[in-house]
């Protein structure tokens, strides 16, 4: 939203300015409370969430203010993005961190209600769509998208996840309505499902999918990645209380960039800081969040990030959860920029890290990178008995994950990892010879 916009937007929502900490908790006058929602489990947000709070950056750019007041900051810790929407359009939260499709039901939220949010930063990015994963149980029969017609599919409905469930569905051929039973769930109920036998397969988003297959739970059938679209988290704010307060918002963004930093620099680090905040094995957040990882954070509001958001419109529309959507007018980067200064340009020309084979052996403060799968295979083959995790990256889509549960292929003498069995088999159809093999046959071939 322009700042004319935003000007007149002042003048009708007068009534509502009182920060959303204050209006729970109330205000003397100089004690501000500031509430931020975040998803501690949704780890593609921790910049913004959970390792934000475990470094306190927040609070300490809050003191560095000197503007004389004191802040008192609060966080409320949800599953889902739906609940932070729900309270920040009742005045409860001023920041709240969520996925795209959330952020765009939040941003419909906000006008239907007239406490119109804006979209203020991003945390986790991936270009592809890679954060989002179809699992299936580890016996299951299904190995294909195809497999799923009729079937018991679980998904959060509005959610990241469930965009790309009905997406890769019509690219299948398969209607997302009537050609699968969608049973709308919670990530934690879907999991229990699944593992019940009473879902034929879980959609979810970070850090779930990862997680089931760590545990054994589950395994990958298709990889959000295989959709070539870019999903991402981010930030939002209530446009009221960034009005009335834009110093505390530029603090947050800076203490958000901070995090990123810091997880930059200390990938591991950051790894065990979230694990120990969340319960979540650390293996798990370094899948999603570590040098390689599926995800890539930045604050930066970058336009291709814009452009996918505007092609989720439709995909809510189709599900009737939302009409039309401004997604310039709910896209205002304007505070993110203000915050950073130079070095926003830096940020959004950033690129992602490129893919590569990652060993995290066990006590050790950082991982061994190899230059191919085969490599890390020759590598795990030595040194098994001290191996935490090893990470590989697909070799078409280029999504991270566990070289023990990933899909291998022996291509001649070359060893090539995949997500899941689809792109596996889209290789092989087109390289006569290859043909796929165990990772217990892989680490052997291995030299």
């Amino acid at each position: 939203m322009k700042r004319t916009a935003l000007a007149a937007a002042s003048l009708l929502l007068l009534p509502l300015t009182a920060c959303g900490g204050n209006a729970a908790a109330g205000d003397d006058g100089a004690t501000v409370t500031v509430t931020v929602g975040y998803q501690s489990k949704t780890i593609n947000t921790v910049t913004a969430g959970t390792l934000l709070r475990s470094l306190g950056s927040f609070e300490k750019q809050l003191g560095a203010l000197h503007d004389g007041h004191r802040y008192k900051v609060v966080w409320q810790d949800y599953a889902t993005g739906a609940p932070i929407t729900a309270q920040m359009t009742a005045g409860k939260i001023d920041i709240g961190s969520m996925g795209d499709f959330p952020l765009l039901i939040n941003a419909a939220r906000g006008k239907q209600l007239n406490r119109p949010t804006h979209l203020v930063s991003v945390t986790g990015y991936n270009l592809r769509g890679g954060l989002n994963t179809i699992v299936t149980a580890p016996d299951s029969p299904l190995t294909s998208l195809s497999d799923l017609k009729g079937k018991k599919v679980s998904t959060s409905v509005g959610s990241a996840a469930d965009g790309t469930l009905v997406r890769a569905l019509q690219r299948a051929g398969i209607d997302p309505d009537h050609g699968v039973e969608k049973l709308n769930q919670q990530p934690a109920v879907g999991a229990s499902a699944l593992a019940a036998g009473s879902a034929d397969a879980l959609s979810q988003f970070v850090a779930w999918p990862g997680l089931l297959t760590f545990q054994g739970k589950a395994k990958a059938l298709y990889d959000g990645a295989q959709l070539d679209l870019p999903t991402f988290h981010g930030v939002t704010a209530r446009e009221d209380f960034a009005r009335k307060r834009p110093v505390v918002l530029e603090a947050f963004l800076r203490a958000q960039a901070e995090a990123t930093d810091y997880l930059d620099a200390h990938p591991v680090a950051a790894a065990e800081k979230v694990a120990a905040a969340t319960g979540l094995p650390a293996e798990v957040v370094y899948l999603y969040n570590g040098a390689h990882g599926i995800s890539t954070f930045d604050p930066a509001v970058k336009p291709q990030l814009v452009a996918a958001l505007k092609q989720d419109v439709a995909i809510l529309k189709a599900a009737k959860l939302t009409g039309d959507i401004d997604v310039d007018a709910f896209v205002d980067d304007h505070w993110v920029k203000q915050a950073l200064g130079a070095s926003y340009a830096r940020r959004l020309a950033a690129t992602p890290a490129p893919a590569a084979a990652e060993v995290w052996p066990k006590g050790a403060d950082r991982t061994v990178e190899l230059p191919t799968p085969a490599a890390l295979l020759s590598h795990v083959k030595r040194h098994r008995d001290t191996v935490r995790a090893a990470y590989v990256a697909d070799a078409t889509t280029g999504t991270l994950w566990f070289a023990d549960k990933a899909v291998w292929v022996a291509d001649g003498t070359t060893l090539l990892p995949f997500v899941a069995p689809a792109t596996a088999r889209a290789y092989l159809a087109g390289h006569g010879g290859a043909r796929l093999v165990t990772y217990a046959e892989a680490l052997e071939r291995a030299s």
